[in-house]
């Protein structure tokens, strides 16, 4: 029985800075930024958005499109990173909206949770989703990567941000692209981008020795949640490559590949911080797996490291991107950084630029390399199923992503600072969040949502 990817569905963040806006702002010359990374635009969440209206826009539109029964779904499961309670999943919330949508109790029966390891949390999921439905024919599933990448502003991760969600409906015999059952993983704990506790000390807020109670808190030291995280580019670099590298020979290894395991990928999926991470990070292993190696790894680190470069600049190394890695690369390009939806944003990518230049990639097989800080590769597998190519036009990405709205520096530096009360777009039917309570003891902080037709 196969079992993979039936249905896609997105919701991408409707207003962007142009990345050429940001670079003139923070002089940074704006062709290393779009000819060095690939970056052109960053979405970025209105003041009526977070990750729950993002996975609920992604979820409504996945069921409409496909006219899913919700009785049907067996189980929502959510990757992010991006999550607003430390105790309630997006999960949760997004049921509740679906049961306004589809009536009382139609998803009383479904199970949901949320997944978080940084921006692997999503494949994890769907990991544990095709399992599922293996072990139960006939139940359907859904994976949902919901995230927003918010970082501090004049930080060196300012210019990837992005914001969406990536739904996918999982079941057996599916139309777009079916996973074997190979998957490997390579995995660390490392400090190479997380979002700790923040604390500070009551006194340095209250100008007062003594600790006494300060809107409602009775501790000495406040903490504090920032949605920034706290990172090392180049270390983060460094053990994503680490990690790649290793989940990739592990899958050598249990599917017993002879000779170069990436020549038998049709097309090469990569966690996408920006589109050129993949090709940037990938040259070591095109390098060691080719065909006849071009280099042994054990050649001294600085010689290793010059050859590497060498490599990456040559024309057999372009052709190979512009093969493999570059159809997947638009989207973010357009998008910035989805998080734990990058990677099967950049599916649906490749997919759309594979129809858009009628290449019939029927039965060839794709490899996925996933990454999440902190630090897990896991490398797989699937082949494409006859459906894809009219999942990918009704995808309509492109189309879709070219409606976004530009705004200017000075509203982007409100929407970060969240100092601007009022919708940048006006919302046309999506979710939005409508209220946090704040005057209801038993229910401070309670999130409330609502669909605007």
């Amino acid at each position: 029985m196969n079992t993979g990817i039936d249905a896609i569905a997105y919701d991408i963040a409707k207003i962007h800075l142009p990345i050429r806006t940001l670079a003139e702002a923070r002089n940074i010359e704006a062709d290393k930024l779009e000819k060095g990374l690939g970056l052109l635009k960053m979405t970025l969440p209105d003041t009526h958005q977070d990750t729950v209206v993002f996975a609920a826009n992604a979820l409504t539109r996945l069921i409409a499109d496909n006219n899913i029964d919700p009785n049907d779904i067996a189980r929502i499961y959510v990757g992010t990173e991006s999550g607003i309670d430390n105790s309630k999943p997006i999960g949760s919330f997004v049921i509740s909206l679906m049961e306004q949508l589809h009536g009382h109790n139609s998803f009383l029966h479904c199970d949901t949770v949320d997944f978080t390891f940084a921006c692997i949390g999503a494949v994890d999921a769907l990991h544990n989703c095709i399992d599922f439905v293996r072990l139960n024919p006939g139940k359907k599933a859904v994976v949902i990567a919901s995230d927003i990448a918010k970082y501090d502003l004049e930080s060196t991760g300012e210019y990837t941000q992005g914001a969406g969600a990536v739904a996918l409906l999982v079941t057996e015999n599916p139309r777009i692209i079916a996973f074997d059952n190979n998957w490997a993983v390579s995995a660390k704990g490392v400090f190479d981008f997380f979002k700790p506790y923040r604390t500070l000390a009551k006194k340095e807020i209250t100008n007062i020795e003594a600790n006494e109670p300060w809107f409602g808190n009775l501790e000495a030291h406040i903490e504090i949640h920032k949605d920034q995280p706290v990172f090392d580019g180049q270390y983060s670099n460094t053990v994503y490559t680490e990690r790649t590298r290793e989940a990739y020979y592990s899958f050598k290894a249990l599917t017993k590949t002879a000779g170069s395991l990436y020549s038998t990928w049709e097309s090469i999926i990569m966690h996408l911080p920006y589109a050129f991470q993949g090709r940037r990070m990938f040259s070591e292993i095109f390098a060691l797996d080719a065909e006849i190696p071009l280099l042994t790894g054990d050649e001294a680190p600085a010689d290793f490291a010059t050859r590497i470069k060498e490599i990456s600049k040559s024309d057999d190394y372009r052709a190979f991107v512009n093969q493999k890695l570059q159809p997947a690369e638009p989207a973010s390009s357009l998008i910035g950084n989805l998080y734990t939806g990058s990677i099967f944003m950049g599916l649906l990518s490749a997919l759309v630029v594979k129809a858009e230049q009628g290449i019939d990639i029927t039965g060839t097989a794709f490899g996925f390399l996933a990454y999440g800080s902190g630090s897990k590769s896991k490398a797989f597998q699937g082949v494409i199923q006859p459906g894809w190519k009219a999942a990918a036009e009704k995808a309509r990405l492109f189309q879709t992503l070219e409606t976004s709205t530009a705004i200017d520096f000075e509203t982007y530096n409100k929407l970060h600072k969240k100092e601007l009360d009022y919708s940048v777009k006006a919302p046309v039917n999506e979710w939005i969040l409508d209220k946090i309570e704040t005057e209801l003891p038993n229910l401070t902080g309670a999130r409330y949502y609502r669909f605007v037709e």
